[in-house]
Protein backbone atom coordinates (compact mmCIF):
# COMPACT_ATOMS: atom_id res chain seq x y z
CA UNK A 1 0.00 0.00 0.00
CA UNK A 2 1.23 3.28 -1.19
CA UNK A 3 -0.10 7.05 -0.29
CA UNK A 4 -0.31 7.36 -3.81
CA UNK A 5 -3.00 4.50 -4.25
CA UNK A 6 -4.68 4.96 -0.36
CA UNK A 7 -5.72 8.80 -1.28
CA UNK A 8 -7.62 8.31 -4.61
CA UNK A 9 -8.87 5.13 -2.91
CA UNK A 10 -10.30 6.43 -0.18
CA UNK A 11 -11.97 9.56 -2.07
CA UNK A 12 -13.38 7.47 -4.04
CA UNK A 13 -15.25 5.23 -1.13
CA UNK A 14 -16.21 8.87 0.10
CA UNK A 15 -17.77 9.36 -2.81
CA UNK A 16 -19.80 6.12 -2.46
CA UNK A 17 -23.00 7.13 -0.06
CA UNK A 18 -23.56 4.04 0.94
CA UNK A 19 -19.97 3.43 1.73
CA UNK A 20 -19.68 6.70 3.12
CA UNK A 21 -22.65 6.32 5.43
CA UNK A 22 -20.64 3.53 6.74
CA UNK A 23 -17.66 5.17 7.27
CA UNK A 24 -19.71 8.38 8.86
CA UNK A 25 -21.62 5.36 11.42
CA UNK A 26 -18.55 3.83 12.28
CA UNK A 27 -16.63 7.12 13.24
CA UNK A 28 -19.84 8.56 15.16
CA UNK A 29 -20.42 5.08 17.39
CA UNK A 30 -16.74 5.42 18.06
CA UNK A 31 -16.90 9.44 19.40
CA UNK A 32 -20.39 7.89 21.39
CA UNK A 33 -17.96 5.53 22.93
CA UNK A 34 -15.15 7.96 24.10
CA UNK A 35 -17.93 10.08 25.55
CA UNK A 36 -19.39 6.76 27.38
CA UNK A 37 -15.70 6.23 28.87
CA UNK A 38 -15.76 9.49 30.68
CA UNK A 39 -18.96 8.67 32.53
CA UNK A 40 -18.08 8.12 36.27
CA UNK A 41 -19.44 5.64 38.21
CA UNK A 42 -18.06 7.33 41.36
CA UNK A 43 -15.58 9.81 41.64
CA UNK A 44 -12.34 9.37 42.30
CA UNK A 45 -8.80 11.37 42.37
CA UNK A 46 -7.91 10.90 38.51
CA UNK A 47 -4.45 12.25 38.70
CA UNK A 48 -3.37 9.69 41.44
CA UNK A 49 -5.42 6.71 39.58
CA UNK A 50 -3.61 7.95 36.38
CA UNK A 51 -0.22 7.63 38.51
CA UNK A 52 -1.16 3.65 39.73
CA UNK A 53 -1.75 3.19 36.25
CA UNK A 54 1.86 3.78 35.09
CA UNK A 55 3.13 1.80 38.26
CA UNK A 56 0.63 -1.43 37.61
CA UNK A 57 0.75 -3.95 34.75
CA UNK A 58 -2.38 -4.82 36.48
CA UNK A 59 -4.39 -1.96 35.79
CA UNK A 60 -2.60 -1.06 32.62
CA UNK A 61 -3.57 -4.58 31.23
CA UNK A 62 -7.34 -3.82 32.82
CA UNK A 63 -7.10 -0.31 30.97
CA UNK A 64 -5.96 -1.24 27.78
CA UNK A 65 -8.75 -3.44 27.69
CA UNK A 66 -11.78 -1.07 28.71
CA UNK A 67 -10.37 1.55 25.87
CA UNK A 68 -9.00 4.05 28.65
CA UNK A 69 -12.32 4.19 30.42
CA UNK A 70 -10.34 2.26 33.53
CA UNK A 71 -8.53 5.19 34.80
CA UNK A 72 -12.16 7.45 35.06
CA UNK A 73 -13.11 4.08 36.46
CA UNK A 74 -16.21 4.74 34.64
CA UNK A 75 -19.07 2.97 33.54
CA UNK A 76 -17.55 1.56 30.91
CA UNK A 77 -14.51 0.65 33.02
CA UNK A 78 -14.45 -3.25 32.11
CA UNK A 79 -14.71 -2.65 27.92
CA UNK A 80 -15.10 -5.25 26.56
CA UNK A 81 -13.06 -7.30 28.26
CA UNK A 82 -16.18 -9.51 29.60
CA UNK A 83 -17.23 -10.55 26.32
CA UNK A 84 -13.71 -11.33 24.65
CA UNK A 85 -13.31 -13.75 27.97
CA UNK A 86 -16.45 -15.09 27.15
CA UNK A 87 -15.77 -15.52 23.35
CA UNK A 88 -13.20 -17.68 24.65
CA UNK A 89 -14.67 -19.48 26.91
CA UNK A 90 -16.97 -20.81 24.30
CA UNK A 91 -14.47 -21.29 21.66
CA UNK A 92 -12.57 -23.82 24.45
CA UNK A 93 -16.23 -25.50 24.89
CA UNK A 94 -16.70 -26.01 21.50
CA UNK A 95 -13.58 -27.75 21.25
CA UNK A 96 -14.63 -30.04 23.95
CA UNK A 97 -18.40 -30.53 24.35
CA UNK A 98 -19.91 -33.00 21.08
CA UNK A 99 -23.61 -31.15 21.48
CA UNK A 100 -21.63 -27.37 20.77
CA UNK A 101 -19.12 -29.00 18.38
CA UNK A 102 -22.80 -30.09 16.24
CA UNK A 103 -23.97 -26.36 17.07
CA UNK A 104 -21.15 -24.94 15.17
CA UNK A 105 -21.86 -27.66 12.11
CA UNK A 106 -24.93 -26.27 11.58
CA UNK A 107 -24.27 -23.19 9.45
CA UNK A 108 -25.11 -19.27 10.33
CA UNK A 109 -28.47 -20.91 12.96
CA UNK A 110 -25.72 -22.50 14.73
CA UNK A 111 -22.90 -19.97 15.00
CA UNK A 112 -25.70 -17.45 15.86
CA UNK A 113 -26.97 -19.68 18.82
CA UNK A 114 -23.42 -19.99 20.19
CA UNK A 115 -22.80 -15.83 20.00
CA UNK A 116 -26.68 -16.11 21.74
CA UNK A 117 -24.75 -18.24 24.74
CA UNK A 118 -21.43 -16.07 24.50
CA UNK A 119 -23.70 -13.22 25.54
CA UNK A 120 -25.51 -15.44 28.09
CA UNK A 121 -21.46 -15.79 29.21
CA UNK A 122 -20.37 -12.28 28.94
CA UNK A 123 -23.14 -10.94 31.96
CA UNK A 124 -22.18 -12.90 34.80
CA UNK A 125 -18.70 -12.60 34.34
CA UNK A 126 -18.92 -8.79 33.81
CA UNK A 127 -20.71 -9.00 37.31
CA UNK A 128 -17.96 -10.60 38.87
CA UNK A 129 -15.26 -9.00 36.93
CA UNK A 130 -16.51 -5.41 38.45
CA UNK A 131 -17.05 -6.56 41.92
CA UNK A 132 -13.29 -7.72 41.51
CA UNK A 133 -12.18 -4.21 40.29
CA UNK A 134 -14.34 -2.05 42.68
CA UNK A 135 -12.35 -4.14 45.43
CA UNK A 136 -9.13 -3.47 43.73
CA UNK A 137 -9.59 0.26 43.44
CA UNK A 138 -11.01 0.04 47.26
CA UNK A 139 -7.62 -1.74 48.68
CA UNK A 140 -5.54 1.03 46.66
CA UNK A 141 -7.30 3.50 48.82
CA UNK A 142 -8.80 5.29 46.16
CA UNK A 143 -12.34 4.39 47.55
CA UNK A 144 -14.56 3.10 50.21
CA UNK A 145 -18.07 1.24 51.27
CA UNK A 146 -17.24 -1.86 48.40
CA UNK A 147 -18.50 -4.86 50.46
CA UNK A 148 -22.01 -7.17 50.46
CA UNK A 149 -22.82 -6.91 53.64
CA UNK A 150 -24.26 -3.73 55.68
CA UNK A 151 -25.03 -0.43 54.49
CA UNK A 152 -22.59 -1.28 51.87
CA UNK A 153 -24.43 -3.89 49.74
CA UNK A 154 -26.91 -1.61 47.88
CA UNK A 155 -24.48 1.07 46.46
CA UNK A 156 -22.03 -1.70 45.89
CA UNK A 157 -24.88 -3.23 43.82
CA UNK A 158 -25.90 0.01 42.00
CA UNK A 159 -22.25 0.32 40.95
CA UNK A 160 -21.55 -3.45 39.56
CA UNK A 161 -24.95 -3.35 37.62
CA UNK A 162 -24.08 0.19 36.14
CA UNK A 163 -20.69 -1.37 34.86
CA UNK A 164 -22.26 -4.68 34.00
CA UNK A 165 -24.57 -2.46 32.35
CA UNK A 166 -21.86 -0.52 30.56
CA UNK A 167 -20.00 -3.30 29.11
CA UNK A 168 -23.34 -4.27 27.62
CA UNK A 169 -23.47 -1.27 25.60
CA UNK A 170 -20.05 -1.33 24.69
CA UNK A 171 -20.66 -4.80 23.20
CA UNK A 172 -23.86 -3.73 21.63
CA UNK A 173 -22.21 -0.60 20.04
CA UNK A 174 -19.48 -2.94 18.32
CA UNK A 175 -21.78 -4.81 16.47
CA UNK A 176 -23.85 -2.11 15.38
CA UNK A 177 -20.37 -1.33 13.84
CA UNK A 178 -19.87 -4.71 12.42
CA UNK A 179 -23.26 -4.60 11.00
CA UNK A 180 -23.57 -1.09 9.78
CA UNK A 181 -19.79 0.14 9.99
CA UNK A 182 -16.45 -1.08 8.58
CA UNK A 183 -14.57 -3.26 10.34
CA UNK A 184 -15.10 -5.38 13.36
CA UNK A 185 -16.79 -3.55 16.28
CA UNK A 186 -15.54 -4.82 19.13
CA UNK A 187 -11.95 -4.93 17.84
CA UNK A 188 -11.97 -1.10 17.09
CA UNK A 189 -13.49 -0.09 20.47
CA UNK A 190 -10.34 -1.47 22.00
CA UNK A 191 -8.16 0.16 19.24
CA UNK A 192 -9.60 3.34 19.73
CA UNK A 193 -9.09 3.22 23.24
CA UNK A 194 -5.49 2.27 22.96
CA UNK A 195 -4.80 5.35 20.21
CA UNK A 196 -6.96 7.88 22.31
CA UNK A 197 -3.96 7.55 24.72
CA UNK A 198 -1.08 8.06 22.30
CA UNK A 199 -1.18 11.43 21.67
CA UNK A 200 -0.53 12.33 25.66
CA UNK A 201 2.30 9.95 25.44
CA UNK A 202 3.79 11.90 22.75
CA UNK A 203 3.20 15.35 24.67
CA UNK A 204 4.62 13.85 27.85
CA UNK A 205 7.73 12.64 25.85
CA UNK A 206 8.03 15.89 23.85
CA UNK A 207 7.23 18.13 26.89
CA UNK A 208 10.12 17.15 28.52
CA UNK A 209 8.97 13.72 30.91
CA UNK A 210 11.45 11.36 28.59
CA UNK A 211 14.73 11.85 27.22
CA UNK A 212 14.57 12.23 23.72
CA UNK A 213 17.81 10.55 23.41
CA UNK A 214 16.24 7.68 24.42
CA UNK A 215 13.18 7.83 22.72
CA UNK A 216 14.85 7.69 19.43
CA UNK A 217 15.72 3.90 19.64
CA UNK A 218 12.41 3.21 21.68
CA UNK A 219 10.43 4.47 18.34
CA UNK A 220 12.82 2.79 16.02
CA UNK A 221 12.11 -0.39 18.14
CA UNK A 222 8.25 -0.04 18.18
CA UNK A 223 8.56 0.78 14.74
CA UNK A 224 10.24 -2.63 14.17
CA UNK A 225 7.77 -4.75 15.84
CA UNK A 226 4.82 -3.08 14.04
CA UNK A 227 6.56 -4.10 10.52
CA UNK A 228 7.31 -7.58 12.22
CA UNK A 229 3.52 -8.03 13.05
CA UNK A 230 2.44 -7.11 9.93
CA UNK A 231 4.79 -9.83 7.91
CA UNK A 232 3.71 -12.34 11.06
CA UNK A 233 0.15 -11.64 10.93
CA UNK A 234 -0.13 -12.41 6.55
CA UNK A 235 2.32 -14.75 6.97
CA UNK A 236 1.01 -18.12 5.54
CA UNK A 237 2.10 -21.57 3.98
CA UNK A 238 -0.24 -22.47 0.99
CA UNK A 239 -0.95 -25.89 0.39
CA UNK A 240 -2.18 -26.83 -2.80
CA UNK A 241 -5.77 -28.91 -2.96
CA UNK A 242 -7.53 -30.61 -5.67
CA UNK A 243 -11.17 -31.03 -6.66
CA UNK A 244 -12.26 -33.32 -8.95
CA UNK A 245 -16.21 -33.38 -9.91
CA UNK A 246 -17.61 -35.70 -12.56
CA UNK A 247 -20.70 -34.67 -14.83
CA UNK A 248 -23.01 -36.90 -17.29
CA UNK A 249 -23.40 -35.21 -20.76
CA UNK A 250 -25.32 -37.49 -23.44
CA UNK A 251 -24.79 -40.80 -21.36
CA UNK A 252 -20.92 -40.16 -20.79
CA UNK A 253 -18.63 -39.44 -17.99
CA UNK A 254 -16.73 -36.23 -17.96
CA UNK A 255 -13.64 -35.69 -15.26
CA UNK A 256 -13.41 -31.79 -14.35
CA UNK A 257 -11.05 -30.51 -12.06
CA UNK A 258 -10.11 -27.25 -10.36
CA UNK A 259 -6.79 -26.37 -8.07
CA UNK A 260 -6.76 -23.97 -5.25
CA UNK A 261 -5.18 -24.02 -2.00
CA UNK A 262 -5.18 -23.93 2.09
CA UNK A 263 -3.77 -20.69 3.31
CA UNK A 264 -2.35 -21.76 6.85
CA UNK A 265 -1.82 -19.04 8.79
CA UNK A 266 1.71 -18.79 10.63
CA UNK A 267 0.23 -16.97 13.40
CA UNK A 268 -3.23 -18.36 13.33
CA UNK A 269 -3.68 -17.79 17.46
CA UNK A 270 -3.69 -14.20 16.71
CA UNK A 271 -3.16 -12.47 20.58
CA UNK A 272 -5.28 -15.07 22.68
CA UNK A 273 -2.04 -16.60 24.20
CA UNK A 274 -1.48 -13.84 25.23
CA UNK A 275 -4.43 -12.89 27.02
CA UNK A 276 -3.92 -16.32 28.23
CA UNK A 277 -0.47 -16.07 29.38
CA UNK A 278 -0.81 -12.96 30.90
CA UNK A 279 -4.06 -13.04 32.80
CA UNK A 280 -2.21 -15.93 34.22
CA UNK A 281 0.65 -14.28 35.00
CA UNK A 282 -1.47 -11.54 37.07
CA UNK A 283 -3.43 -13.79 38.97
CA UNK A 284 -1.09 -14.39 41.81
CA UNK A 285 -0.66 -10.66 42.17
CA UNK A 286 -4.38 -10.29 41.95
CA UNK A 287 -4.96 -12.83 44.53
CA UNK A 288 -2.24 -11.97 46.82
CA UNK A 289 -2.69 -8.42 46.84
CA UNK A 290 -4.85 -7.95 49.84
CA UNK A 291 -2.37 -10.05 52.13
CA UNK A 292 0.61 -7.56 51.56
CA UNK A 293 -0.41 -5.64 54.40
CA UNK A 294 -1.21 -7.81 56.39
CA UNK A 295 -0.68 -8.36 60.09
CA UNK A 296 0.95 -12.10 60.01
CA UNK A 297 4.20 -11.86 59.44
CA UNK A 298 4.78 -15.06 57.38
CA UNK A 299 1.52 -14.15 55.17
CA UNK A 300 2.87 -10.78 54.30
CA UNK A 301 6.63 -11.79 53.95
CA UNK A 302 4.84 -14.57 51.21
CA UNK A 303 2.53 -12.25 49.26
CA UNK A 304 5.47 -9.56 48.63
CA UNK A 305 7.89 -12.50 48.05
CA UNK A 306 5.70 -13.75 44.87
CA UNK A 307 4.56 -9.89 44.34
CA UNK A 308 7.84 -9.30 43.55
CA UNK A 309 9.38 -12.36 41.79
CA UNK A 310 5.92 -12.35 39.65
CA UNK A 311 6.52 -8.09 39.42
CA UNK A 312 6.54 -6.61 35.77
CA UNK A 313 10.61 -5.72 36.73
CA UNK A 314 11.67 -8.98 37.22
CA UNK A 315 13.02 -10.89 34.63
CA UNK A 316 11.57 -13.97 36.10
CA UNK A 317 8.04 -12.57 34.96
CA UNK A 318 9.30 -12.10 31.14
CA UNK A 319 10.91 -15.42 31.56
CA UNK A 320 7.92 -17.35 32.56
CA UNK A 321 5.69 -14.96 30.18
CA UNK A 322 7.58 -15.86 26.97
CA UNK A 323 7.48 -19.93 27.72
CA UNK A 324 3.48 -19.87 28.44
CA UNK A 325 2.64 -17.47 25.41
CA UNK A 326 4.41 -20.32 23.49
CA UNK A 327 2.70 -22.82 24.98
CA UNK A 328 -0.60 -21.51 24.96
CA UNK A 329 -0.19 -20.15 21.03
CA UNK A 330 0.04 -23.92 20.60
CA UNK A 331 -2.81 -24.97 22.54
CA UNK A 332 -5.07 -22.44 21.04
CA UNK A 333 -4.06 -22.87 17.42
CA UNK A 334 -4.61 -27.02 17.66
CA UNK A 335 -8.12 -25.68 18.90
CA UNK A 336 -9.19 -23.51 16.23
CA UNK A 337 -7.99 -26.27 13.62
CA UNK A 338 -9.67 -29.09 15.31
CA UNK A 339 -12.78 -27.22 14.78
CA UNK A 340 -12.50 -25.98 11.33
CA UNK A 341 -12.88 -29.90 10.26
CA UNK A 342 -10.42 -29.08 6.99
CA UNK A 343 -9.56 -32.77 6.30
CA UNK A 344 -13.09 -33.88 6.55
CA UNK A 345 -14.38 -30.91 4.28
CA UNK A 346 -12.31 -31.62 1.86
CA UNK A 347 -13.34 -35.28 1.33
CA UNK A 348 -16.51 -34.01 1.46
CA UNK A 349 -16.73 -32.31 -1.40
CA UNK A 350 -14.16 -34.02 -3.12
CA UNK A 351 -10.56 -32.66 -3.06
CA UNK A 352 -7.42 -33.54 -2.23
CA UNK A 353 -3.96 -33.31 -1.66
CA UNK A 354 -1.68 -34.05 -4.46
CA UNK A 355 0.43 -37.26 -3.29
CA UNK A 356 -1.70 -37.59 -0.51
CA UNK A 357 -4.35 -39.38 0.56
CA UNK A 358 -8.08 -38.50 1.58
CA UNK A 359 -9.32 -38.94 5.09
CA UNK A 360 -6.68 -39.58 8.24
CA UNK A 361 -3.62 -39.43 6.12
CA UNK A 362 -4.49 -36.18 4.86
CA UNK A 363 -5.45 -34.61 8.84
CA UNK A 364 -2.17 -35.99 10.04
CA UNK A 365 -0.49 -34.44 6.98
CA UNK A 366 -1.86 -30.50 7.90
CA UNK A 367 -1.55 -31.55 11.54
CA UNK A 368 2.32 -31.94 10.42
CA UNK A 369 2.44 -28.20 8.51
CA UNK A 370 1.04 -26.85 11.32
CA UNK A 371 3.01 -27.90 13.72
CA UNK A 372 6.09 -26.79 11.67
CA UNK A 373 4.59 -23.22 11.00
CA UNK A 374 2.99 -22.89 14.54
CA UNK A 375 6.76 -23.00 16.10
CA UNK A 376 7.23 -19.83 13.94
CA UNK A 377 4.22 -18.58 15.14
CA UNK A 378 4.87 -19.10 18.60
CA UNK A 379 8.72 -17.98 19.15
CA UNK A 380 7.63 -14.79 17.33
CA UNK A 381 4.27 -14.07 19.98
CA UNK A 382 7.07 -15.12 22.47
CA UNK A 383 9.33 -12.44 20.92
CA UNK A 384 6.88 -9.96 20.90
CA UNK A 385 5.69 -10.26 24.26
CA UNK A 386 9.51 -9.95 25.58
CA UNK A 387 10.64 -7.38 23.62
CA UNK A 388 8.43 -4.33 25.53
CA UNK A 389 10.54 -5.38 28.57
CA UNK A 390 14.02 -4.93 26.54
CA UNK A 391 13.02 -2.33 25.73
CA UNK A 392 12.60 -0.48 28.61
CA UNK A 393 15.86 -1.94 29.74
CA UNK A 394 18.19 -0.63 26.70
CA UNK A 395 16.09 3.10 26.37
CA UNK A 396 14.39 3.51 29.64
CA UNK A 397 11.32 4.62 28.10
CA UNK A 398 8.24 2.47 29.57
CA UNK A 399 4.96 2.96 28.06
CA UNK A 400 1.74 0.60 27.41
CA UNK A 401 1.52 1.82 23.73
CA UNK A 402 4.44 -0.26 23.14
CA UNK A 403 2.89 -3.26 24.96
CA UNK A 404 2.89 -6.48 22.92
CA UNK A 405 -1.05 -7.27 23.00
CA UNK A 406 -1.29 -3.30 22.65
CA UNK A 407 0.33 -3.35 19.24
CA UNK A 408 -1.08 -6.65 18.29
CA UNK A 409 -4.32 -5.49 18.78
CA UNK A 410 -3.85 -2.03 16.99
CA UNK A 411 -2.01 -3.62 13.73
CA UNK A 412 -4.63 -6.62 13.74
CA UNK A 413 -7.25 -4.08 14.06
CA UNK A 414 -6.09 -1.68 11.06
CA UNK A 415 -5.03 -4.75 8.84
CA UNK A 416 -8.48 -5.90 9.10
CA UNK A 417 -10.46 -2.57 8.44
CA UNK A 418 -8.44 -1.59 5.38
CA UNK A 419 -9.13 -5.09 3.71
CA UNK A 420 -12.97 -4.86 4.43
CA UNK A 421 -12.47 -1.61 2.77
CA UNK A 422 -10.80 -3.54 0.03
CA UNK A 423 -13.30 -5.58 -0.59
CA UNK A 424 -16.28 -3.17 -0.14
CA UNK A 425 -14.27 -1.28 -3.56
CA UNK A 426 -13.89 -4.06 -5.26
CA UNK A 427 -17.67 -5.13 -5.26
CA UNK A 428 -17.91 -1.53 -6.72
CA UNK A 429 -15.61 -2.02 -9.22
CA UNK A 430 -13.42 0.23 -8.03
CA UNK A 431 -9.32 -0.49 -8.00
CA UNK A 432 -8.20 -1.04 -4.42
CA UNK A 433 -5.11 -0.17 -2.35
CA UNK A 434 -3.41 -2.97 -1.46
CA UNK A 435 -1.78 -4.71 -4.51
Amino acid sequence: MTPTAFIPALASALRLSDLRSRLLFTLGILVLFRFVAHVPVVRVDTEVFRRLFQQSQLLGMLNLFSGGAMENLSIAAMGVYPYITATIVMQILTAMVPALQALSKEGEAGRTRINLYTHWIMVPLAAVQGFAQLQLVQSLGLISGVGVIGGSLWPTLVMVLSMTAGTVLLVWLGELITEYGIGNGVSLIIFSGIVAGLPAFVGQSLVGGTNLVALVPFVAIGAGIVYAIVIFNEAQRRVPVQYSRSTMRGGRVFRQGGTTHIPLKVNMAGMIPLLFALTLMMLPQTLLSPFAASNVGWVRTLANGVTQTLGQSSPVYWALYFLLVVGFTFFYTLIIFQQQNLAESLQTNGGFVPGIRPGRATADYLNGILNRITWAGALFLGGVAVTPYLAELFTGVRSLQLSSTGLLIVVGVVLDTMKQLEAQLLMRRYQGFLS
